[in-house]
This record gives structure tokens, C-alpha cells and sequence, in this order.
């Protein structure tokens, strides 16, 4: 069973929209370490699409992806 430790950072893009939570995203990924995990904050529904694209085209794991109502919580593995 996979174990997630905690983030190492929180990115709270709520009140944000396409592009912002994506690019926010990228940017706080650049510069975390190979391995540390991100927590990303989100209520933009086009973040669902634009979040869980940019993981699969950049290499990195999308862990888990939370949704409660319109809120949304990404984590996110930084693989390379």
C-alpha cells in the first residue's frame, strides 16, 4: 500500500482562473526537488483538465485528486 508523507508545500490557487492555477502550478514545481510532494489548492473548474494535463505531458505523478463540491485538491509527486 502506498504511504504519502505530507507536502512539503501548499499552493492556494482558489479564486484564480485558467490559466493561473496551471501556470502557478508549474512554476512551484520548478522549484521543488525531484521527489517533494505539492498540494494544490483549487476552485477553477477548468483546473480539473489543465492540473491533470500538465502531470501527464511535464512527468509527474498526480498522487491524489480530491473534489468537494467546487473545491479541489491536487497532489501532486515531482518526478523530474
Amino acid at each position: 500500500m502506498y504511504k504519502m508523507s505530507e507536502p512539503q508545500k501548499t499552493l492556494d490557487v482558489r479564486g484564480l482562473y485558467c490559466p493561473s492555477p496551471a501556470m502557478q502550478t508549474v512554476v512551484e514545481l520548478s522549484k521543488m526537488q525531484v521527489g517533494q510532494i505539492l498540494l494544490v489548492l483549487a476552485d477553477d473548474p477548468a483546473a480539473e483538465d489543465d492540473i491533470t494535463d500538465l502531470c501527464r505531458t511535464r512527468g509527474h505523478e498526480l498522487v491524489q485528486l480530491n473534489k468537494n463540491g467546487a473545491d479541489l485538491e491536487f497532489t501532486i509527486k515531482k518526478i523530474k
